[in-house]
């Protein structure tokens, strides 16, 4: 019975490898049988999320993607279809080029006076309470105003600070000060500037405010510790932290005013000094014939400024997100 049993268990410990072998190999057929079998069911569990984009992807195909597919391939045909370059040599004509630089200078000036004014507004309102009257009454004005533009903006200013408006009035006949003195101002591109930082300002705010929430108490603490004055924070640690989110946001406001359309068009009226407003003297103008593709190469050359603002936004954005993690 000895020896029967030494060799029983002389047996058992040679078949106990194959026998854990065959458990392992079952194993693993049984979790790729789960897998196979969880696929599908991802993959069910995907489709809503695919389904849900639908509308959002007909939308941005059908009103975005075709009409400047359409707007942009314009301009490298000319009236009777025909492949041409002259569109795109235009865009060096004078008055084309005047139009880029009008739009240049008013988007350049409206982004720095409105970032500027902005972040100054984020640094007055940190120090308030999160949820108290004075922040929320300030966020949501922004979102509103952000959002105020187009020809309701344009009356606004027309009826306040217009030739015969109500603000201008009372200073001519009450205090004796015309504010038009030397011209109709606000007709003209340089009086664009104000009714554009009507909505860049709050833009800024919005942008620019959680960039500012994000800067972390331990820093100031860890700079007090290591015997820092609040200034060496800020020069050390605060500028640098808040740099690239000021210049994303910069920016972001550059790329705003420049692509704005509506409220121009309502104040400037014939002046054609900014881009937007010259690609709608092409395609609707009576006296200039046969231009209407140019239209096509002033979107492009528009399109091209923007994608380079979006993509130094993109890049600015991706670092700051490092420290706001």
């Amino acid at each position: 019975m000895g020896q029967r049993g030494r060799l029983v268990t002389s047996s058992a410990d040679a078949l106990a490898p194959a026998i854990d072998a065959n458990a392992a190999g079952a194993d693993t057929r049984r979790h790729s049988l789960s897998r196979a079998a969880a696929a599908p069911r991802r993959r069910r569990r995907g489709m809503p999320a695919i389904l849900g984009l639908t509308p959002f992807a007909f939308y941005v195909v059908v009103f975005l993607a075709i009409p400047t597919v359409v707007a942009v391939g314009s301009g490298f045909f000319d009236g009777t279809g025909r492949l041409t370059w002259a569109n795109i040599t235009g865009l060096a004509e004078p008055a084309v080029a005047g139009s880029f630089f009008g739009a240049f200078f008013l988007s350049a000036v409206t982004a720095v006076v409105g970032a500027i004014a902005g972040a100054a507004l984020c640094f007055a309102m940190l120090r308030s309470r999160p949820g108290g009257v004075a922040r929320s009454l300030v966020d949501s004005a922004s979102s509103v105003l952000a959002q105020f533009g187009g020809v309701m903006l344009a009356f606004a200013f027309i009826a306040t600070i217009g030739a015969q408006g109500l603000v201008t009035v009372l200073l001519r006949n009450q205090f004796h000060i015309n504010i038009y003195e030397n011209g109709v101002w606000l007709y003209t591109v340089p009086g664009l500037i104000l009714p554009y930082l009507y909505f860049q300002i709050p833009l800024m705010v919005i942008t620019f405010m959680p960039a500012l929430e994000g800067l972390k108490p331990q820093w100031l603490e860890a700079n007090a510790t290591l015997g820092g004055s609040r200034t060496t924070y800020w020069w050390r640690v605060g500028i640098p932290v808040l740099l690239p989110s000021f210049l994303g946001s910069l920016l972001l406001l550059f790329a705003n005013a420049f692509s704005s359309y509506a409220t121009a068009a309502a104040l400037v009226g014939q002046a054609n000094n900014i881009v937007s407003l010259q690609i709608r003297q092409a395609l609707i103008s009576e006296t200039v014939l046969g231009r209407a593709n140019l239209a096509g190469s002033m979107a492009l050359g528009m399109l091209v400024v923007m994608i380079v603002v979006m993509l130094g936004y993109s890049a600015l954005v991706s670092r700051t997100a490092r420290w706001q993690r």
